[in-house]
Parts: structure tokens; C-alpha cells; sequence
């Protein structure tokens, strides 16, 4: 079985319906897997916003030091932090009315988990989109 976080069926929903991923960690630096991730879900027609302390201009998109600065509506905060540090941006994601919140690959917190899904937002952690695009993304 698996977890609640890896649902099928959120993950599609998701990948189709999520047309602006609020990047959080995004910065420019070629070698990072935030940095590949954004350019692959830029190739498939969504719109980034690098969110970082720094605020840079990353794949053409204006950054924003955080959440609550970018001015437009958000559907999918992308989560680059370790566990440790991520819960706080799903709490976040609820705050700017996100309509879902994905946790990076290794990025595990079920207690955010269980505050955003309550919040009702879609919630997948442990998974990168780009892997999961073969398999669940939009056709």
C-alpha cells in the first residue's frame, strides 16, 4: 500500500490542474534539482515563481522572498527544504489560499501532512513531479 501522500489520483490532479507551482527554494543555480524541476514543469506550460530569501529572477520568472509576497494567486506550493524545515510552508501554502502543496523527494512531515490535508488542500510528499509527470501527468 501506499502512503497517503503518494496518492495517485492527487498526484494527476494535481500535474493537470496546477498551473501556477510557487518554487520554494528556487534560486539560480544550474546544479540544484530545484532549479531542473521548474524548468521542467516551465517546458510543460506552468507558470514558476522562484521563492527564496534572495528573490531572483530564475528561468525568466521574477522571484520573491516568500509566500506571501508574490501578488497573484498560487495553485501548487513545491517544496526544496529539508523535513525539518518544511512544515512551515505548508502552513503557509494554506494562508495564501494554495490549492495544493508538494513535498520534494526525501521531504517527509506528516504532521504538515495533516494540517494542509485538514486545511483542505492536496498534499503529496516524498515525490518529484518530473519523475512522476511518465505516469500521472497530463496527456
Amino acid at each position: 500500500m501506499t502512503e497517503p501522500w503518494g496518492d495517485p489520483d492527487k498526484i494527476r490532479r494535481i500535474l493537470a490542474e496546477g498551473a501556477t507551482w510557487a518554487v520554494v527554494g528556487l534560486a539560480d543555480h544550474p546544479q540544484r534539482a530545484a532549479y531542473g524541476v521548474a524548468k521542467f514543469l516551465q517546458q510543460r506550460g506552468k507558470r514558476i515563481v522562484p521563492v527564496h530569501p534572495d528573490a531572483p529572477t530564475v528561468h525568466g520568472e521574477q522571484g520573491y522572498a516568500s509566500l506571501a509576497d508574490i501578488p497573484f494567486p498560487v495553485d501548487v506550493v513545491d517544496v526544496f527544504r529539508r523535513s525539518e524545515a518544511a512544515g512551515r510552508f505548508a502552513d503557509e501554502a494554506v494562508e495564501i489560499g494554495a490549492k495544493a502543496v508538494w513535498f520534494q523527494l526525501d521531504v517527509i512531515d506528516e504532521a504538515a501532512y495533516e494540517r494542509a490535508t485538514a486545511a483542505g488542500l492536496d498534499v503529496v510528499m516524498d515525490r518529484c513531479p518530473a519523475i512522476e509527470w511518465s505516469a500521472h501527468g497530463p496527456r
